[in-house]
């Protein structure tokens, strides 16, 4: 196993066979059509998708850390944050415990480097 990144959770092969159905609802969401049948009835559309207790509960109390722990991939629990009003920038900024303005700022700084 490669080296450890305090506070990040490692998406590696047992991550995505954790995570599975959660990324494959997530990927659902590039349809508007699968996003308004979320929003109309959160519980069955996630029955349709067989996900743990435990990320069902992260998906209703909008917990995206929680949903990364549990095997999400970030780039498809960005299309679940999309449906929140969230960017890839507020994911990154819940990651590293910043403000979305101070996350941004760290990136415009590191690609002047």
């Amino acid at each position: 196993m490669g080296k450890k990144i305090f506070g990040t959770t490692l998406f590696d092969g047992h991550q995505a066979q954790k995570g599975y159905a959660l990324n494959k609802m997530c990927f659902s969401f590039n349809s508007k059509e699968n996003r308004d049948k979320f929003k109309g009835n959160e519980p069955l559309y996630m029955d349709s998708y067989e996900l743990t207790p435990e990320q069902r509960d992260a998906i209703e109390s909008r917990n995206v850390l929680k949903l990364i722990e549990l095997g999400g991939n970030v780039y498809y629990l960005a299309k679940f944050a999309g449906i929140l009003g969230l960017d890839v920038q507020d994911l990154g900024a819940l990651q590293t415990g910043m403000s979305k303005e101070s996350f941004r700022n760290k990136l415009v700084a590191a690609g002047r480097e």
